[in-house]
């Protein structure tokens, strides 16, 4: 079973989440790094060289400072962060964000992000997240959206064959990847 979209988001809150030395198929995985934790950031560095070298895109969540110091390649802004101040990123940066629903996939679109990851298409065991979109319901959120959107939330091996159907280009993917990298590698192409 391969699943084939132009592109891949890999979300990760360590750096020990995710095995680069597995990711093969260069320029359609980019990783995205929820720094929620503080790790060294000699670490982090490291690992982004290792991107780098890769040539996979690195985005950090949130943390302007994080990433003019890491020089990332852009920004993720999560759905909860409606007002993070971009008048001082003078750089060329790519920002793609996460929404939750329609005014939110709208804030998005004004902050000018180029992806937006609209969460949960498939039902998730987390507490407190109650409801998911579905593969039908997805597709048509995105033709009312009028931009990119990429499926993110609860997605697992057994439901992974279904996003071949979903109306998208890209794929975003976090708890899935934290136990299976190699096997998502090889399902993804």
């Amino acid at each position: 079973m391969f699943l084939q979209k132009k592109k891949y988001f890999f979300i990760i809150e360590s750096i020990k989440d995710i095995e680069l030395k597995n990711i093969k198929n260069f320029g359609k995985f980019s990783v995205i790094y929820r720094n929620n934790n503080d790790e060294n950031i000699d670490k982090l560095k490291k690992f982004r060289l290792i991107c780098k070298l890769k040539k996979i895109p690195f985005y950090i969540a949130n943390n302007v400072k994080l990433l003019k110091t890491l020089k990332a390649d852009g920004l993720y802004i999560s759905a909860h962060n409606k007002k993070l101040n971009l008048n001082n990123l003078k750089e060329n940066y790519e920002i793609i964000g996460a929404a939750h629903n329609i005014k939110e996939v709208d804030i998005k679109k004004k902050q000018n992000c180029t992806h937006i990851l609209l969460s949960r298409i498939f039902e998730t065991s987390y507490p407190n997240k109650i409801g998911h979109l579905g593969v039908v319901r997805f597709n048509l959120f995105s033709k009312l959206a009028k931009t990119k959107l990429v499926p993110l939330g609860g997605i697992n091996l057994e439901n992974l064959s279904k996003l071949k159907i979903v109306n998208c280009e890209a794929i975003a993917i976090s708890s899935l990847i934290k136990d299976h990298t190699l096997i998502v590698q090889k399902n993804l192409k």
